[in-house]
């Protein structure tokens, strides 16, 4: 059966031209180079007889096994297959395929999986898992591996990465609150050793003082992970503390839904007694009782940029590292509403 499999040289024979020829055809870096009559005439041929590339046979040519690491946090959070999708599109049209893998946020899980890729000679990594100040990512850094951050990224500014203008959402967030005559909010933080957590309560924090509102220490907690049960657990502690406020911004969508949880254990209604925002407009949170109100991230082009900042360090020309900032948008739905009368 082995015998039978097409190679460049059919597919040459059957157009007429050298195997070089097919060989630069069916690389997206040098397709350029070929004439778009003889590029077309060899796609057709390539695919009219079944000829499928050797991916082991060019990874000893080229060095290059044109597969990319992605790693992800928790790929049961919503926000994450939007991005995977984004980063797989981007990857798959220039010839480069994407290994996901989850690391359920442990560490020790995330060493083991990058060295199993690394046995596979990954091309590049693109990281959705990075701590604020981690030193996984800078040993693949000093390692020479090319490397993209996603959706967070860490302390040292030299580094290529993709994530969301988090200071502008959550402005967006506490203006509306403000705008609806919410005086005392509070905030359910994010992680802190994780870039989204740490920004957006610096965030929360500068724009509540510059809106001339009382930042509070007693109304800011952070939950220890982004999860419902996080958020939850924030709330309930503010509420069974009897703190004075009539809104909350919450750090992500999923520890809003926390939140929605602990009101309504405390027998309190959103918005009447307490108006709610998230951030991520992740899928189906349009769907909830009352729809909520968030900051929503462009997912998919966040994981497009970072595809194609990494083919960039891949490229000849690689440029300088750089971090690119994705413009957020709030959706307002029922969560919100005017502060309720003392």
């Amino acid at each position: 059966m082995g015998s039978n499999r097409i190679t460049l040289k059919d597919v040459a024979r059957q157009v007429g031209v050298h195997p070089s020829t097919v060989s630069r055809v069916l690389n997206p870096d040098t397709r350029n180079m070929v004439t778009r009559e003889i590029a077309d005439r060899v796609t057709h041929a390539a695919e009219q007889l079944g000829y499928r590339p050797n991916p082991f046979a060019y990874s000893l040519k080229t060095n290059r096994s044109r597969l990319v690491g992605v790693l992800v946090p928790d790929l049961v959070n919503p926000i994450f297959p939007p991005i995977i999708r984004g980063i797989e599109s981007v990857l798959e049209a220039s010839g480069y395929t994407a290994i996901v893998a989850n690391t359920d946020n442990h560490e020790e899980r995330e060493r083991v999986i990058l060295d199993r890729m690394g046995e596979r000679q990954v091309d590049g990594l693109i990281l959705a898992t990075a701590h604020r100040e981690d030193a996984t990512v800078n040993r693949r850094r000093n390692a020479g591996l090319p490397t993209v951050l996603v959706n967070r990224t860490i302390v040292d500014p030299s580094v290529f990465a993709v994530v969301n203008e988090d200071r502008a959402g959550i402005r967006m967030a506490v203006e509306h609150l403000a705008a609806l005559g919410h005086r005392r909010i509070a905030h359910v933080a994010g992680p802190q050793t994780l870039s989204t957590g740490h920004r957006r309560l610096a965030g929360f924090q500068e724009v509540m003082a510059e809106a001339g509102l009382e930042v509070d220490p007693d109304l800011v907690v952070s939950g220890a992970t982004y999860t419902e049960e996080e958020g939850n657990k924030a709330l309930s502690a503010l509420l069974t503390a009897k703190r004075d406020f009539t809104a909350v911004v919450a750090a992500n969508d999923l520890l809003a839904l926390g939140c929605y949880d602990a009101l309504e254990a405390h027998g309190l209604r959103c918005p009447e007694d307490v108006s709610v925002t998230g951030f991520n407009d992740m899928p189906f949170v349009d769907k909830l009782r009352p729809p909520l109100t968030t900051v929503r991230i462009p997912l998919y082009e966040i994981g497009a940029d970072a595809a194609r900042l990494l083919l960039g360090q891949l490229s000849d020309h690689p440029a300088e590292p750089r971090t690119v900032y994705a413009m957020p948008t709030l959706i307002v739905r029922g969560s919100t509403g005017p502060r309720r009368a003392s």
